[in-house]
């Protein structure tokens, strides 16, 4: 899989950011973001995507589902402009689009992210993303986020 990433940080940089602690539950899905992959824990017994990462699966209840990398391409499934700063680093920031994008190749899960551009451009549901990877290498402790820009081509299925 590619790993596109982002020139410019969208957050401003010099700012104190909520930077996501990973856990030992929520770890590979950050550190598959360090690495440029998008990972999502998939049941082995059933079958099942499931984000946010739980120590059990949705649909069958069995214990330790895996992680598999899928790729970071769906749809956006719903999404709102942003008014207010909803964190320090923020301020001065908005408006800003938040989307929430549905992944077909993981079963339809949903995560949350920016949508990269402007601020103020016509959103439609339904329209094709693909994720792209703002890494912070200096930060302490480093991160990666997951951002979202609009397709060039239809060519989800």
């Amino acid at each position: 899989m590619t790993d596109q990433t982002v020139d410019t940080p969208y957050l401003p940089p010099g700012l104190p950011i909520p930077v996501a602690e990973p856990d030992g539950l929520s770890a590979p899905f950050w550190n598959g973001l360090r690495e440029g992959r998008l990972l999502f824990q998939h049941c082995n017994h059933c079958q099942t995507w499931q984000f946010g990462p739980e120590w059990l699966c949705h649909q069958c209840h069995e214990f330790d589902p895996g992680w598999r990398e899928v790729e970071p391409r769906g749809r956006i499934y719903s999404w709102e402009r942003v008014w207010h700063a909803s964190h320090d680093a923020l301020t001065g920031h908005p408006p800003y689009l938040a989307v929430l994008v549905e992944l077909p190749d993981a079963g339809n899960v949903r995560i949350v992210g920016n949508l990269l551009g402007d601020p103020m451009q016509d959103v439609v549901i339904g329209s094709e993303v693909v994720g792209v990877f703002e890494h912070h290498p200096d930060a302490n402790p480093p991160f990666s986020l997951l951002q979202w820009q609009l397709a060039p081509v239809s060519s989800i299925d």
